[in-house]
C-alpha cells in the first residue's frame, strides 16, 4: 500500500476528504519526526507501535569489494517496534 492508497484508506474509515486525512497523515509523521529528532523521549501508539531514537556506535566495517577497512563514525539510528495489536494482526487473528 502506498502513501495515496493508505489516505483513500483512512478517508473512507473515517468519513472525511482525501485532503483532510492527508494532512492529519502529513501532520503525524512530521511531529514523530520531530519528536525522534529530539531523541529525549519515546512516541507510542498504545498496542500498536513505538518509535524510538537509538545511538550506533562507532565502528570499522570492511569495504566488500577490496576487503579494505572503513571507519563508520558513530551516529543515530529509529528503532521501530510493533506492539501487541499490531503483533496479533500479523498472525492474522
Amino acid at each position: 500500500m502506498n502513501r495515496s492508497e493508505l489516505v483513500a484508506a483512512l478517508a473512507d474509515r473515517a468519513e472525511v476528504t482525501r485532503k483532510d486525512a492527508d494532512a492529519v497523515l502529513a501532520a503525524f509523521a512530521e511531529t514523530v519526526g520531530e519528536i525522534v529528532a529530539k531523541g529525549d523521549e519515546k512516541v507510542t501508539i498504545p498496542g500498536f507501535l513505538t518509535f524510538e531514537r537509538t545511538h550506533r556506535a562507532a565502528r570499522t566495517a570492511r569495504n566488500p569489494q577490496t576487503g579494505e577497512p572503513i571507519d563508520i563514525p558513530a551516529g543515530y539510528s529509529v528503532k521501530v517496534t510493533a506492539g501487541s495489536k499490531l503483533k496479533e494482526a500479523a498472525k492474522g487473528k
